[in-house]
């Protein structure tokens, strides 16, 4: 059983959160208190222009730079179910819509945006555009899988979907019962709205960083909350009593300055920002983040073994496979990720080590696909992008180099190659 804690510290204007699992830290989300968080949040927004050769629209939301809309994320109207429609058959400029934010603008590209609306609860997700019922992943029980279909049927509107969160884990039926009924009532509130704006405007304004830590992470997995100030301690009660008074025993304040460096993730932050990471073996990680896609290396480095070369191998992979998910979650990595294991003779040694990685990445939340290994013997996963990675919050790029990250060489050198 993985012991779970997670940390609050809000100072300077900034809020940071990090979840640990076993004392480790696992995942940190940081977030300015007065930032507007876009991903969840829902607009009228009105179609810009559509663009046939991407089969995309931009939307303009009143945010600045346009929202992109890929056809697959549009709700097609009346009369074009059942078969694939084009984008200019869908949508045309000066439409006015509704979108919710699904991806954060990254870099040059505004955020991303979707038809398909999703409304988080305590233990559910209601989506109204979709007719659909699902229970999460992590609830294995079939009894229960089937318990919670049952009640959300009953509970949800007709044509509209629900997705038990793991969250609802123990809750009781009535909980579940009302944690639907409150979305649907936040969705008629919304759609009203949308009536009576103008475009663009904002419609829904997804919570702050810690109600959505409360939200989605605070479960009975998780052992301690512990704040730092007394007016998060406040906010948090008062959160948990609204949904689930057992978990008010495991709210802590400690008000100690160095709160973050006592749990040791400070430290993981500066960690999380280098190229290389050190395994516990010897062996070492190098990451590279381009923006098509991430590149992971495994190397032995120190590490030189006791028995043979394969069995050196072995083991730094089998060390490389635990680290490079957590990594994947500290640094909060998405896209095309790439992992260059070094290259094992035994097939059985090959099979061990994408057995251990795959089981390192179920404790993810985050939607992770391993495609397995290529011909090169590398591995090929992808991980759902939504917000910017934790290099990309805390970084800027060098307006010296550009990003290139290296100096010219000496004269005499660069000479004899020219």
């Amino acid at each position: 059983m993985i012991r779970k804690e997670i940390v609050v510290c809000t100072c300077d204007g900034v809020t940071r959160v990090a979840l640990l699992e076993d004392g480790v830290p696992v995942e940190i989300y940081i977030e300015p208190v007065t930032e507007f968080c876009m991903v969840g949040s829902i607009f009228k927004g009105k179609v810009d222009n559509v663009l046939p050769g991407i089969e995309a629209a931009f939307v303009d939301v009143g945010m600045g730079r346009n929202a992109f809309l890929y056809v697959n994320d549009v709700l097609p109207p009346p009369g074009v179910n059942g078969r694939r429609a084009g984008i200019r058959e869908l949508l045309r400029p000066g439409q006015e819509i509704v979108v919710q934010v699904a991806k954060d603008p990254l870099g040059s590209k505004g955020p991303r945006v979707t038809m398909r609306v999703n409304l988080p609860g305590r233990y559910t997700v209601l989506m109204p555009t979709v007719n659909h019922v699902g229970v999460s992943r992590r609830i294995e029980d079939e009894a229960e899988r089937e318990c919670f279909k049952r009640v959300v049927n009953e509970a949800r509107p007709p044509g509209m979907g629900v997705i038990v969160r793991t969250a609802a884990q123990g809750a009781p039926e009535e909980a579940l019962k009302e944690d639907v009924a409150n979305l649907v009532r936040l969705w008629r509130e919304i759609q009203a709205r949308a009536q009576k704006a103008a475009a663009p405007s904002l419609l829904y304004q997804e919570c702050a960083l810690l109600p959505r830590v409360i939200r989605d992470l605070f479960t009975e997995e998780v052992e301690r909350l512990v704040v730092s100030n007394r007016a998060d301690h406040a906010r948090v009660m008062n959160e948990v009593v609204q949904f689930d008074k057992k978990l008010i025993s495991r709210v802590f304040l400690d008000e100690r300055d160095d709160l973050m460096d006592r749990y040791g993730v400070t430290q993981e932050i500066e960690k999380a920002l280098q190229r290389r990471i050190w395994l516990k073996c010897g062996g070492y990680l190098i990451f590279d983040q381009a923006e098509a896609l991430t590149v992971i290396d495994v190397n032995t480095g120190k590490y030189t073994g006791r028995t043979d070369l394969e069995d050196t191998v072995y083991k730094t992979n089998l060390d490389a496979a635990v680290e490079i998910a957590r990594q994947l979650r500290l640094r909060n990595l998405g896209g095309i990720i790439i992992i260059d294991f070094i290259d094992m003779s035994h097939e059985s040694h090959r099979a061990k080590v994408l057995e251990v990685f795959a089981e390192e990445i179920k404790k993810d939340r985050r939607r992770t696909h391993i495609l397995g290994l290529t011909r090169l013997g590398l591995v090929e996963l992808t991980r759902k992008k939504v917000h910017p990675s934790l290099a990309e919050t805390l970084l800027t790029v060098c307006p010296t180099c550009h990003g290139l990250g290296k100096v010219a060489a000496d004269p005499a050198v660069r000479m004899q190659h020219a």
